[in-house]
């Protein structure tokens, strides 16, 4: 970002590494013919077994509950929010479809728990990036992607397709950048981070 900033282009270089590894993530894929183990295809169960993922845009639409509003100019939010995508894909593929993969002939529950709970814990990282969460946002944000992370490992594991948790986890991260953050308060954290867990635990 730094870097970014001298050359008159805040965010660029952080757009175009995270779409650099997308890319790379996808020639890989396609060259080894593992699209279809790794759930970029369409899910071979019908819409309807899953309440025609209504669910999923309702939690798509968490970070604009408050409010929509431009955190920075123009330039650089489209940049950021192309990169937020990117790394929505990324993470879908890293926890649902690497590490879930990789764990799930130990068993599948077992493979369910590491996916859901490393990618949870793993957002504690948002408390040292710079990103200005505080303390209990951040443990709210924990807990709440770790029962997104439970839904989408059981989506894909039951449809065998990460498509509908990539498009919502991009548009999650996506829409982050325009959300108002000045209405935030702890109390509407708390109660946000608990219709969230409790909307993605029951689907």
């Amino acid at each position: 970002d730094v870097l970014s900033g001298q050359l008159g282009a805040p965010k660029l270089l952080t757009a175009v590494f995270h779409a650099g590894l997308c890319l790379g993530a996808l020639v890989w894929l396609k060259k080894h013919r593992l699209w279809r183990k790794y759930g970029l295809c369409r899910s071979h169960v019908k819409a309807s077994r899953f309440l025609y993922y209504i669910p999923l845009v309702f939690l798509a639409s968490c970070n604009v509950w408050h409010g929509l509003v431009w955190n920075m100019p123009v330039r650089e939010s489209l940049f950021c929010f192309c990169s937020m995508c990117c790394v929505g894909f990324l993470e879908e593929l890293i926890f649902r479809g690497f590490l879930f993969e990789a764990m799930r002939g130990d068993g599948v529950r077992w493979a369910m728990a590491v996916s859901s709970l490393t990618f949870g814990i793993g957002h504690i990282v948002n408390l040292f990036n710079g990103s200005g969460v505080d303390l209990l946002s951040n443990l709210c944000q924990v807990c709440y992607a770790a029962a997104f992370g439970f839904m989408c490992v059981v989506l894909f594991y039951r449809g065998k397709s990460l498509l509908p948790c990539i498009l919502t986890h991009s548009a999650v991260n996506a829409l982050s950048v325009f959300a108002n953050d000045a209405h935030r308060t702890g109390e509407r954290v708390i109660m946000t981070a608990v219709v969230l867990f409790a909307v993605a635990a029951v689907y």
